[in-house]
């Protein structure tokens, strides 16, 4: 008599760009919306930046970018170029900090089986470009200077493009560009903090990290009120810049310091309520006005031949073109590959290749970057000018390949945003196994999980 031996159930694949947990959509349709509206703004601060530095105006432009203001005695005196970017990205990169805090702890980030995928991607979307970039221009006998320039996703650009071409993506190809970006920002900020970092001040940067300590105590015992906050992060910013350090390391750090869980009794964590004091203004105005004053590049058609010809002009572009979405791209697929997972059956990698072309976008970290590895101004420019055209073609290439798709984003938005009984939750979180791509008692599950922990303290 034979023993049967026992069946042994197949473990279920986990689904890539599935349904979001309803608490994940919530926290991510909030900050793309208010990226999205500043990324209009961006768009708009950049046409006008190249129009002005095209302009019989334009030396007006070059007096204004070039004015010195501050406080001399404190090392404070910088142009109004050098305080936009060196003062006002600090607030996007404070936001940045707090978003990569509550990824980490809340988010996508919180577990090695989801982060897995985008911090996959988004390494070899930022370990690509610098290799394309070093490539070309090592070959052509160019600086290796800019081999940062192409890594980072400008979140807020590639929204903007989406919002112009009206297109419906559906909430999880949003939330993986956002969780890119974010990892993209800290790549960005580490390469900052230890490749652009010279003459340091030991002492300034003690005390910047001993007002960082203070910020920890004072987040630790719980004390609130912006009297003391504001204060000390100026100090603390003010200090990190006088260290010779990028001062928006100052604003990162900040943001991982503040607390992203709530407090029983608390309506929001200090994190997020920094986020949504700080983040329209970061959007709105802080990244605009360092576009206004870092995208005019003088446009003419010598300009445009020193893009194609120069190596690191070039090395920037192919960066930008082929490296971000081979690195997105590959990235994503092999991630998926080796973890055993699959891609939600109601897309297509067609729509991964759209979003890895979307990330090819490089445009106020690059910049930055830019400035930063090429001080010289006349190289500068050709590298912003390689910044802008890069950018602009892939946001052109981006929306032509999803706009292909678009219809069937839109069918996938109306069946995620039904609300038939009208209580606030759309109707696919209520509907058993209706679900497109994905284990609805899964996303449930992880939801409730997740929303109990931002209840419980850091």
């Amino acid at each position: 008599m034979t023993q049967s031996r026992p069946v042994t159930q197949a473990r279920p694949r986990k689904v890539v760009l599935g349904l979001l947990p309803w608490p994940e959509r919530q926290a991510v349709a909030e900050a793309l919306r208010t990226e999205t509206v500043g990324g209009l703004v961006l768009l708009g601060a950049a046409v006008v930046a190249l129009l002005w530095a095209n302009s019989p105006w334009s030396e007006t432009y070059e007096w204004i970018r070039n004015a010195h203001f501050g406080i001399p005695a404190l090392g404070l005196d910088l142009s109004v170029g050098h305080w936009t970017a060196d003062g006002l990205l600090a607030l996007f990169f404070l936001v940045a900090g707090i978003e990569l805090k509550r990824e980490l702890v809340v988010g996508e980030l919180r577990t090695p089986a989801t982060a897995a995928l985008p911090v996959i991607a988004a390494f070899c979307g930022m370990a690509v470009p610098a290799a394309l970039y070093a490539l070309v221009a090592a070959g052509t006998g160019g600086s290796l200077d800019g081999w940062a320039v192409p890594m980072a996703t400008d979140i807020a650009f590639a929204l903007a493009v989406l919002a112009v071409i009206s297109t419906h993506l559906p909430a999880a190809l949003r939330a993986f560009l956002l969780t890119l970006a974010v990892v993209d920002d800290l790549g960005a900020i580490l390469v900052i903090a230890v490749f652009f970092t010279s003459d340091l001040d030991f002492w300034a940067l003690a005390a910047s990290f001993a007002g960082l300590g203070l910020f920890y105590a004072l987040q630790r015992l719980r004390v609130r009120g912006w009297w003391w906050y504001v204060p000390l992060g100026v100090a603390i910013w003010a200090l990190m810049y006088n260290s010779g350090v990028h001062a928006t390391v100052a604003g990162v750090a900040m943001g991982l310091i503040l607390r992203t869980t709530r407090d029983k009794g608390e309506e929001a964590s200090p994190g997020a309520r920094v986020a949504h004091l700080v983040h329209p203004v970061s959007a709105g105005v802080a990244v605009p006005l360092f576009a206004l004053f870092a995208a005019g590049v003088g446009i003419s058609g010598s300009a445009l031949l020193d893009v194609v010809t120069e190596p690191e002009s070039l090395g920037v572009v192919t960066g930008l073109l082929v490296g971000k979405i081979l690195g997105v791209f590959l990235g994503t697929y092999l991630a998926a590959r080796f973890t055993r997972a699959r891609l939600n059956p109601e897309l297509a990698w067609a729509d991964v290749f759209g979003l890895s072309v979307l990330a090819g976008i490089g445009f106020t970290v690059a910049l930055l970057i830019g400035e930063l590895a090429f001080p010289d101004p006349a190289a500068a420019e050709h590298i912003k000018a390689a910044v802008l055209i890069g950018s602009l073609t892939a946001a052109v290439l981006a929306a032509f390949l999803l706009r292909r798709r678009n219809r069937v984003y839109r069918r996938l938005y109306e069946e995620e945003n039904r609300d038939d009984n009208a209580d606030g939750i759309p109707d696919i979180y209520q509907s058993g196994s209706d679900a497109p791509g994905s284990d609805v008692s899964g996303s449930d599950r992880s939801g409730s999980d997740r929303s109990e922990q931002e209840r419980q303290p850091a």
